[in-house]
């Protein structure tokens, strides 16, 4: 019996690797090849911004509704349904044409939305004492797709001659991949009653003040994010990097995360408040992005790149891990995961068309620099009031059993 269940939890575990794996690629492989699209297409910087920026608002849009679609097909099905609807998207957006271009993004957002959404409540049913090590392994598999991505880009379209269509599109083999691993999981359905919520009837986590925090981390952080990894190449290329290079510049920012991926949800989880690690990873990310504001030699941008993505690493595993310490159960960590990516991914929707924008305006990268540094220096705050040892909901209680505590000492 118990063997069972340890294989069950390895097929489990394999299968959110797999997962997580597609969650980035389709998203981070664009922004080495806007050049290439603008180029061929004829659209502006901010037009072209929007590759980045519709996955984000189909994110947000799909966040709202996942945990009603859970509660129906259950979750397993439900990350199927999001695997395909990723792949989907994949193959449209390879057409050529620009309404399939637009289509298919959007629903490359509808299907990583649903993923997104789902894998943390996921995370904190199945593993429940293991929440730093499964989150870390997550968010580390996201990493090294995204990360690799970017790099493959230029390359498979311009050396191998696919051209940015079909550039694009070769992701969708890791997506077949993906489904065939997941399989295992649908004789497997969600039991309707899962932990009973702790909180009074009728609340909702849409009125927890740890929840906007928790949120407005998740949410401007990835503002950051997706405005780096889409606009990165282009910043670099201005700076005199080949196009090539420069996306491969993308990948050192991936890859320079990758041990912060895994390191920040296994150190969050032992520790009884995680304020300084919030404070810590936007004392990278505002180090990284002055280095690029600065720009005065290659080793400069080097280094200010591999501290932008040791920050931004952390920051995502962060993010996502405070989804499950903020949570008592199951559904509290489903609800807070739609409320922080639907309205964070809203807030990071911006980002990519705004830089883009401030671009097209000013013709310099300065201004947009100094925009992502006051972005930064907001989410470490809101990061650092999310990082304090309370529950969603359950604020005022905590608070009290506290203060009884230390009158009583």
């Amino acid at each position: 019996m118990i063997r069972s269940v340890r294989t069950r939890n390895m097929i489990l575990m394999a299968g959110i690797i797999f997962v997580a794996f597609n969650l980035r690629p389709a998203i981070t492989s664009v922004g080495p090849l806007i050049g290439l699209i603008r180029d061929e297409t004829g659209i502006s910087n901010s037009t072209a911004g929007l590759l980045t920026t519709l996955p984000l608002v189909a994110f947000a849009l799909m966040s709202a509704f996942v945990p009603r679609i859970a509660q129906r097909l259950g979750s397993e099905w439900s990350i199927l349904l999001g695997l395909c609807l990723l792949g989907t998207g994949i193959v449209a957006r390879s057409a050529g044409m620009l309404p399939p271009l637009f289509m298919g993004t959007v629903l490359i957002g509808l299907g990583v939305g649903l993923c997104n959404v789902l894998l943390p409540g996921m995370v904190k049913e199945k593993f429940p004492n293991k929440v730093g090590l499964m989150t870390g392994l997550y968010t580390f598999s996201m990493g090294i797709w995204a990360g690799f991505a970017p790099g493959f880009s230029v390359p498979l379209a311009e050396n191998m001659g696919l051209g940015w269509r079909l550039s694009l599109g070769v992701w969708v083999i890791m997506i077949v991949v993906a489904i065939v691993v997941w399989i295992p999981q649908l004789r497997v359905r969600n039991k309707k009653s899962e932990s009973p919520p702790v909180s009074a009837p009728g609340v909702s986590v849409w009125n927890s003040p740890i929840a906007w925090q928790v949120t407005l981390f998740m949410g401007l952080q990835s503002m950051v994010y997706f405005s780096a990894t889409t606009w990165l190449p282009e910043i670099l290329h201005s700076q005199g990097r080949d196009i090539a290079d420069a996306g491969w510049m993308v990948t050192v920012l991936q890859f320079s995360g990758l041990p912060a991926n895994f390191i920040i949800p296994l150190l969050a989880d032992r520790l009884s408040n995680q304020k300084w690690i919030a404070f810590g990873i936007g004392a990278f990310c505002f180090s990284g992005l002055l280095g690029l504001l600065a720009g005065s030699s290659m080793v400069i941008a080097n280094i200010s790149i591999i501290l932008l993505g040791i920050g931004l690493g952390a920051a995502i595993s962060h993010s996502l891990t405070l989804i499950s310490l903020r949570a008592r159960n199951a559904r509290q960590a489903a609800s807070l995961s739609g409320m922080a990516q639907c309205v964070g991914y809203l807030l990071a929707a911006v980002g990519p068309i705004l830089i883009g924008s401030l671009y097209d305006l000013f013709h310099s990268w300065t201004i947009p620099l100094l925009f992502l540094m006051v972005i930064t220096f907001i989410f470490t705050v809101s990061g650092m009031g999310a990082g304090r040892d309370r529950f969603v909901l359950e604020e005022k209680r905590d608070y009290q059993k506290r203060n009884a505590t230390s009158t009583i000492a």
